[in-house]
């Protein structure tokens, strides 16, 4: 079922190549499936096209952390607290916070 979910997505993208939220949905597919390659290709595509409030910075973090690409985790969770704290989300800031603190112990 998920690679007939990711098939109509790549459809509609191969349509509508300028709407970001394909490729967010996309990468939440993928993410699903647990291929974090894909994830983190995915989710670099998107944060290219959109001004993302940090939950994609978050998730691309987490993908990265997940493939041993520790330091461009840490990297996409600082993008993500200046993208929440730049669009009002001080929590998920915080989040990011923690997540690059616990990469430190």
């Amino acid at each position: 079922m998920a690679d007939a979910r990711i098939d109509q997505l790549l459809a509609l993208r191969r349509k509508n190549p300028a709407d970001s939220r394909i490729l967010f949905a996309l990468a939440l597919e993928y993410e699903k499936l647990e291929q974090w390659n894909e994830v983190v290709t995915t989710l670099r595509e998107y944060l290219g096209l959109a001004d993302d409030e940090g939950n994609a910075w978050g998730r691309l973090g987490r993908a990265l952390q997940r493939i041993g690409r520790i330091e461009d985790a840490h990297s996409a969770w600082t993008s993500g607290i200046d993208a929440a704290t730049r669009h009002g989300h001080p929590s998920m800031a915080a989040e990011f916070e923690e997540l690059i603190e616990d990469l430190a112990s």
